[in-house]
């Protein structure tokens, strides 16, 4: 799924190319076939080398032989012709280290140099698709911060891989039937009568927050009481019709105003009418995987390892979520064939993950294909104080309020600051503080602290002398500049975008060692050539990065 030509890769290479040649002169008594995956690490003490591998010891029981003497062999018979590696090592019982030429440091430079904004992105000819889908919030009311949270993971993750040389479709799910939608058709006539002066009494479940009340009074300033008599239905579906349509163009604006743009927003609703639901458990049944019982539909769970067999169609008739979500996934992996998937759900989705995947396997789509990232709760603080926030009680903290009262661009990088996966609290008075506390001051200010050299300066880049640049905190920043594109990689393969901004704020931490250890204008003329280089590389990456995570890079503060 995932794959590019790295420096790992070519250590990969080296010690397999060695490996076979060892096997073919019988110093290494295995067959090929035997070869294990060889696992490149970094070292953790610098005295070891930029990378290392433990293949030697992987190999010593299959082979019979001390991993020592494997190591030798390995390092023996490894080319290193047209490699950056510079010198190998043996260390411990048999861990193999190896030291790369500077030059393939200065040679990425004049990469990031040359490509700039482009830097970083890998070109596919043929490239694999990506949906990804987030949000996707009932438009029942507007977008709360757990919403905030996912878009941002969202966003970021479709930024990510298309960056990794993807193909990426950005969509949000709009839960516009179901249950949720009677209730909110419920609440808004209960509302509307009431304005209206009806002593009605409220649905004890109904949505209580004040955007109902306001909508009520909206169709009612925009159409007078032309519903009042009407029936029950008809009111209840005039009502939702207005309001999801307000609702939906709010949550549009919104996250908007929070740098989300969408290439397609999917309806339920279309697979109830188009009758797609349908079309996909009659499919399980042609392949055998569903059931009738007690006049429902049953998916046959436990045949594919879930705990028990799940409701597709009530006895009513009424198709079940499960079923809705099982035509849609359909939809995206058969029916417009995206080679991948991606979903954000909240951590309360952990169940039906399982679900899905069995169901995509029950269709004949191969489960790999569907990837879920489940977020954690976020708790909003100012001060020692818990914000608190309730959408049933109306005093909700929306989207829009939090990027009044940070911006987006903090709320984008504090949001992705932590895995997807761990709670987190989100606090406001940070998020505003103009200092390194804050990690999305720490990184813009890096940003334009390197625009205010580069105007001081004021002169072209020149693409020679790099070898002087071989102090301690300059080969530093190029190695974090180098790991870039390997950063974007491993983002996407975990599905992590806070690999993105612990990569920026890595960036911005090794430029300002560099800037409080040399001066970058001095007497020498090549010197001061050669850490412009350097400071524009810098810039170039860390306006990528911001780019990837939808923060703006400004050149001033």
């Amino acid at each position: 799924m995932f794959g590019k030509k790295t420096r790992e890769k070519e250590i990969i290479s080296l010690v397999k190319d060695s490996i076979n040649k060892c096997i073919d002169e019988k110093l290494i008594e295995i067959s090929k076939e035997d070869i294990p995956f060889i696992k490149v690490e970094v070292p953790r003490e610098e005295k070891f080398g930029d990378f290392s591998v433990n293949t030697a010891m992987q190999l010593a029981k299959k082979a019979r032989c001390n991993p020592r003497l494997i190591a030798e062999n390995i390092v023996k018979n490894i080319d290193t012709k047209d490699s950056y590696v510079k010198d190998i090592s043996i260390a411990g019982a048999g861990f193999i280290n190896f030291t790369l030429d500077n030059k393939w440091l200065y040679d990425e430079m004049e990469k990031v140099i040359s490509l700039k904004e482009k830097y970083g992105k890998i070109v596919e000819e043929n490239p694999k698709t990506v949906d990804v889908e987030y949000v996707s919030a009932n438009p029942t009311g507007p977008l709360h911060i757990g919403n905030a949270r996912g878009g941002a993971i969202g966003d970021v993750i479709s930024n990510i891989f298309t960056w990794a040389g993807y193909k990426v479709t950005k969509e949000f799910y709009l839960n516009d039937a179901g249950n949720q939608i009677i209730k909110f058709g419920q609440s808004l006539q209960a509302r509307y009568l009431q304005a209206l002066g009806h002593d009605v009494e409220f649905p004890e479940d109904g949505y209580k927050g004040d955007d109902i009340i306001e909508l009520a009074k909206m169709h009612i300033e925009l159409y007078g009481n032309k519903l009042e008599n009407v029936d029950e239905e008809e009111r209840q579906h005039k009502l939702v019709e207005f309001a999801l349509d307000k609702n939906v163009t709010n949550m549009v604006n919104d996250l908007k105003n929070y740098g989300i743009n969408y290439d397609v927003f999917f309806s339920e609703k279309t697979l109830h009418n188009s009758g797609a639901i349908t079309d996909v458990i009659d499919k399980m049944k042609e392949m055998g995987s569903v059931y009738e019982k007690d006049d429902a539909v049953w998916f046959k769970g436990t045949d594919y390892g879930l705990e028990k067999d799940e409701v597709l169609i009530r006895q009513n008739g009424v198709p079940t979520y499960y079923a809705a979500d099982i035509a849609y996934h359909y939809d995206k992996l058969v029916k417009r064939n995206i080679d991948y998937a991606i979903n954000v759900w909240g951590a309360d989705h952990h169940g039906h993950v399982a679900r899905l995947k069995k169901a995509m396997v029950a269709l004949g789509v191969s489960e790999d294909r569907l990837g879920v990232i489940l977020m954690q709760l976020v708790h909003l603080v100012k001060g020692d104080e818990q914000v608190r926030m309730s959408k049933r009680k109306g005093n909700i903290f929306t989207l829009s309020d939090l990027v009044d009262e940070v911006g987006k661009d903090a709320a984008r990088f504090i949001f992705n600051y932590n895995k997807p996966n761990t709670h987190m609290d989100f606090d406001l008075d940070l998020a505003i503080k103009k200092s390194s506390d804050n990690p999305v001051f720490y990184v813009q200010y890096a940003h334009a602290r390197i625009c205010s050299i580069i105007r001081n300066i004021d002169k072209e880049v020149k693409i020679e002398n790099f070898d002087l640049l071989d102090k301690k905190e300059e080969l530093n920043l190029l190695k974090v500049i180098a790991n870039f594109s390997d950063e974007i990689i491993k983002a996407s393969k975990d599905l992590d975008p806070s690999k993105i901004t612990k990569y920026a704020m890595d960036l911005a931490s090794a430029f300002h060692s560099f800037y409080n250890a040399h001066r970058v204008i001095v007497d020498d003329e090549k010197l001061l050539n050669a850490r412009l280089a350097l400071v524009v590389a810098t810039r170039e990456v860390l306006s990528n990065t911001l780019s990837i995570l939808g923060v703006s890079a400004p050149e001033k503060m």
